[in-house]
């Protein structure tokens, strides 16, 4: 039980890997606030951790909304009376190119994988400035680091901002105990990999020297480490959980 009596924010946790964070951080003992867009699956997500004996709350709405951050926030402070981790992990991907690319696609990428990770470290901060602790943990991407064929450049862009702002905040938040630090996931077997062809996984698996996808857990397992104390020397890192798709 790594996260006896802590209270963590996890967005993004409908399914997925944001799903399998919440549930690893409840099974460590933490009291979560999940957040998505769509509820029923928070709901049902909720009653799976009750389940397991742990405290959920479900806080629906998006992300790309400040006041929807401030609203989580503090949803986990009133319930919970602090708040210990926040994991950024909500996000959206656009596959077109950048001639093919909207302007309005652009900018809902950067709301929801950029804006919102401000939004919401910027809500919880001032509660773990005044407890002198707190672990962020920003889930972005391989793409944040080397651009991918599959992805638009906006998502790449966005990934590479959450990196700037993991390390600009640990520089400021490390003089009130405050830890940041991302995780960059690289093909990961999740809904959205399952809709590939069967040629477009092995040429996915194929490129991986690993040869498998990662899971969701083992995001989920990494988030844990940072939310923890074993990570308690570590901060304004962005570790790569890609197979060794890109080293560095």
């Amino acid at each position: 039980m790594l996260l006896q009596e802590q209270a963590a924010v996890v967005t993004g946790a409908s399914r997925g890997i944001g799903r399998a964070i919440a549930l690893t951080l409840a099974r460590h003992g933490a009291s979560v606030v999940i957040n998505g867009t769509r509820e029923e699956l928070l709901e049902s997500l909720a009653g799976e951790i009750r389940q397991l004996g742990g405290n959920c709350i479900v806080c629906a709405g998006d992300v790309s909304n400040e006041k929807v951050a401030s609203h989580v926030i503090e949803a986990a402070v009133g319930h919970f009376g602090k708040i210990d981790i926040l994991v950024n992990n909500a996000g959206i991907n656009n596959r077109s190119s950048t001639l093919e690319m909207g302007i309005d696609d652009w900018q809902k990428v950067m709301d929801v994988n950029l804006n919102s990770a401000l939004y919401f470290c910027r809500a919880a901060l001032p509660f773990m400035i005044e407890r002198k602790y707190g672990k962020i943990v920003n889930v972005t991407s391989t793409t944040a680091k080397t651009p991918h064929r599959n992805a638009a450049p906006s998502y790449g862009a966005s990934k590479a901002g959450v990196n700037y702002l993991t390390q600009h905040l640990a520089l400021e938040m490390a003089k009130h105990n405050i830890y940041v630090n991302a995780i960059c996931p690289g093909p990961i077997d999740t809904d959205m990999s399952q809709q590939w062809t069967e040629e477009y996984r092995r040429e996915a698996i194929a490129r991986i020297p690993l040869g498998k996808l990662g899971t969701p857990q083992n995001v989920a397992d990494a988030v844990l480490f940072l939310a923890s104390s074993m990570s308690d020397f570590i901060t304004g890192e962005s570790i790569n959980l890609n197979g060794g798709t890109y080293m560095n």
